[in-house]
């Protein structure tokens, strides 16, 4: 299911991230390889095709991220009866509680909470995110540290590629293209990738740190405790899959999430 939020700053900080990645790829392409690194043809080539496949791996994570469902609990087909707002509702392991959204009227099986931008409630939500203009919660948490990491790693690549190209003379410098205009191009792309480099590490740590401790943001500011907790290899496979590591790295490999199951006052599902 294909989810776009219709919020001014999710929007803007797409349009940013998109514009972010196209100018570095730009500036890489046609202000660092070509005038530098291109006197050897074969290493210019090779670097290309690995900046641009590293930037396609981004954008790819960033797509899925933002416009795949997050999780979104489904709503009801009959009308949420509030005199049963109080009555337990468990998993199949019987050891959590559904409770029920006042806003979403709809019961939400445990660990969801609601959206005050997306609106609805969302399975084991982290946050909202406004630089995919979506929440980070059960299903797409995965591509989410996926974008960080190609985020951070295009980021360092693009950093060695510029530190080596000022050590290099520009071959291409004409009257129309000159050293300066070189140096501004490269200045502009290190600052971006400074800025985005350390954003990025900071976000995966954070993200890294909630799913060792299994604890969402959102849980975290409630201060709540998590019993029976799993070992951190499994809460890394509930992230990002149950088969081979490296498609730990593919995005286009859907993550393994739980389901919860549970009855509403319909006696219907939700899986």
């Amino acid at each position: 299911m294909v989810v776009f939020r219709r919020d001014p700053c999710g929007v803007c900080c797409l349009i940013l991230t998109y514009s972010a990645v196209i100018y570095a790829d730009y500036c890489i392409v046609n202000h660092v390889i070509i005038p530098t690194i291109s006197e050897r043809y074969i290493w210019g080539t090779i670097h290309v095709i690995i900046f641009n496949t590293i930037a396609l791996l981004l954008l790819i994570s960033h797509f899925r991220a933002s416009f795949s469902d997050p999780g979104i609990v489904p709503l009801p087909t009959e009308s949420l009866d509030f005199s049963e707002i109080n009555r337990n509702h468990t998993t199949q392991n019987g050891d959590s509680e559904w409770t029920a959204c006042t806003k979403c009227e709809a019961y939400r099986p445990p660990r969801a909470h609601h959206c005050r931008i997306c609106r609805r409630c969302i399975k084991k939500m982290d946050h909202h995110c406004p630089w995919i203009n979506n929440c980070v919660g059960e299903s797409n948490q995965k591509y989410f540290i996926l974008f960080l990491f190609y985020t951070g790693v295009l980021s360092l690549y693009a950093i060695i590629l510029v530190a080596i190209s000022w050590t290099k003379k520009c071959l291409g410098c004409s009257k129309e293209y000159n050293q300066r205009t070189r140096y501004i191009y490269t200045i502009i792309l290190m600052i971006e990738s400074c800025l985005f480099g350390l954003f990025v590490i900071a976000m995966m740590c954070d993200q890294f740190s909630s799913i060792t401790e299994d604890l969402t943001k959102v849980e975290h500011v409630q201060r709540q405790i998590r019993s029976n907790r799993k070992s951190r290899s499994a809460l890394l496979a509930d992230v990002f899959g149950r088969g081979s590591y490296l498609l730990w790295f593919c995005p286009c490999t859907p993550p393994t999430s739980s389901n919860y199951v549970g009855t509403s006052n319909s006696n219907r599902f939700y899986v």
